[in-house]
């Protein structure tokens, strides 16, 4: 069984892809790999977060964002929510999610919710709702989320990725021993996998 770790921040486009090629690379391999999604915040509260009406992110995605998606054949949009959400509560959701044995599950949701759908992952109305979509219990996760319940269990993982793994980018995939930052083909994903599971 090899150990999947994959650091990603809900509101990254290329975390996004990140899911997609891995999930792609990883077919027929499932029952031989644990995947464990790590939250990574780009832009932790208070630093303000990135508005999509700047030229920075419209030319990023112009540039990039856009021709990659168009290359996977994924479909997104770059989300009209200004400035972008910050992403701890999500993330504080997914500790609950997690727990419940649906952390994969709610993590794509968070991604399709954002890049396809144009959601606030900063409202607990909203994130509520997108638990429910999961098969997670509406009340109990909003319960969870408003008493901050799993408020230090997201600092810790936090700190988890800053200090003990030295993650500075993201998408990161950690693959058995070996650390791969940022965005791989499918096929160089599933060689890393194939070579550790030899």
């Amino acid at each position: 069984m090899v150990q999947i770790q994959v650091y990603s921040d809900f509101v990254c486009p290329y975390c996004f892809f990140g899911e997609v090629v891995l999930e792609r690379a990883l077919k027929g391999m499932e029952d031989q790999v644990q995947v464990e999604w790590m939250p990574f915040e780009l832009r932790a509260y208070p630093t303000p977060t990135l508005k999509p009406e700047d030229d920075y992110l419209q030319s990023t995605w112009q540039n990039s964002v856009y021709p990659i998606a168009s290359q996977l054949g994924i479909k997104m949009v770059l989300p009209k929510v200004s400035p972008q959400p910050h992403t701890h509560l999500a993330f504080e959701g997914y500790q609950y999610a997690r727990e419940k044995g649906l952390g994969e599950a709610y993590t794509h949701r968070m991604f399709t919710a954002f890049f396809q759908e144009e959601q606030d992952l900063g409202d607990i109305n909203v994130l509520a709702t997108l638990a429910k979509d999961v098969g997670l219990e509406e009340a109990g996760f909003r319960e969870a989320i408003e008493s901050g319940r799993y408020r230090e269990a997201h600092q810790k993982a936090l700190q988890h990725a800053y200090k003990e793994a030295g993650i500075t980018a993201v998408p990161t995939f950690i693959i058995g021993n070996k650390k791969i930052q940022g965005l791989l083909r499918e096929e160089d994903l599933r060689k890393i996998v194939e070579q550790e599971l030899a």
